[in-house]
């Protein structure tokens, strides 16, 4: 079944939770993002104020020491851990696991042999508590030699961008792939052999889980300035948390699982968002600027959410 972007854009009003007095703090999401270093900074906390944005209520960043001061400091909203490089990070971070709905692991995580380590307990520990899993950036690196840790493990979602996945691809398939030769059909290989859901950011965004395949290809903005796969993975993790909440709710099957639909609503976010600052800054645009717009994107693609 092929699906029209009037029918996604449904799809995911539909999975939008009511603003309503009744609610309480937590309730619309609980996300944590596992990201955050000396050199990168700003990853994990435009995934952070995504999820946030689109209507998560928590946000905790887990990071290495150097970060913490800089990501408390850019805003009050994000409570900020910086303990990936402590004494007994996952003992720390187990504290807050049991409280999260969502783990997007990877944002500026950097690529230290010691971080990868203590990134393997996480997503293990997550495993356990079957938390929802969005993996990005870093994340994606470390998969290619440690693919095994989520290899069959459904609620997980993977966001490379064409080199990302080619290079994922090769060390999973066995089987040489340059990102200039990325096809629809390379992502869908991936995921079904993974178990998992892809999406591949490109010209056209390309979301595969078993047999189906969904793509997304509203306009987006020419500009190429960094963080904005980062709003992506903070957006999807908010969108993945309330369709799945929405199909286990339901006694009916979801039309699409809730990753699939999430990843989509991510994508499409992103792209209106950028189409909209890219409008008003030009060559100039950086990925704060995008982010003031995901309000108006979402209202715009989702008036049918309450």
């Amino acid at each position: 079944m092929s699906w029209s972007s009037s029918e996604l854009c449904r799809a995911v009003s539909a999975v939008v939770p009511p603003l309503t007095a009744a609610a309480h703090k937590g309730q619309a999401g609980r996300v944590g993002v596992v990201g955050g270093s000396l050199e990168y900074t700003g990853a994990p906390y435009f995934a952070g104020i995504s999820a946030l944005r689109v209507g998560a209520d928590l946000v905790h960043v887990f990071c290495q020491r150097e970060a913490g001061v800089p990501l408390k400091s850019f805003s009050p909203e994000l409570m900020v851990h910086p303990v990936l490089d402590g004494t007994d990070p996952l003992g720390e971070i187990e504290e807050q696991l049991g409280r999260l709905h969502v783990i997007v692991a990877g944002p500026g995580l950097g690529r230290r042999p010691t971080i990868f380590s203590t990134l393997s307990h996480v997503l293990q520990a997550a495993r356990d508590r079957h938390l929802l899993l969005v993996l990005d950036a870093d994340a994606l690196f470390y998969l290619n030699d440690n693919f095994d840790t989520l290899q069959g493990y459904p609620n997980t979602l993977l966001t490379p961008n064409r080199v990302e996945l080619a290079r994922l691809y090769r060390s999973v398939m066995q089987t040489e792939l340059k990102a200039e030769q990325v096809k629809a059909e390379h992502v869908q290989r991936l995921a079904k052999r993974l178990g998992v859901t892809v999406a591949c950011k490109g010209a056209v965004d390309v979301i595969a889980s078993g047999d189906i395949v969904v793509t997304c290809d509203l306009p987006g903005s020419p500009r190429r300035c960094g963080g904005q796969g980062d709003l992506l993975s903070g957006a999807a993790a908010t969108f993945f948390y309330w369709a799945f909440g929405t199909a286990a709710a339901s006694k009916e099957p979801p039309a699409l699982p809730p990753s699939v639909l999430a990843a989509w609503a991510a994508c499409a976010l992103t792209r209106t968002a950028a189409v909209s600052a890219f409008g008003v800054h030009g060559r100039s645009t950086l990925t704060r600027d995008i982010l003031t717009y995901l309000p108006k994107a979402f209202t715009t693609l989702f008036p049918d959410a309450k």
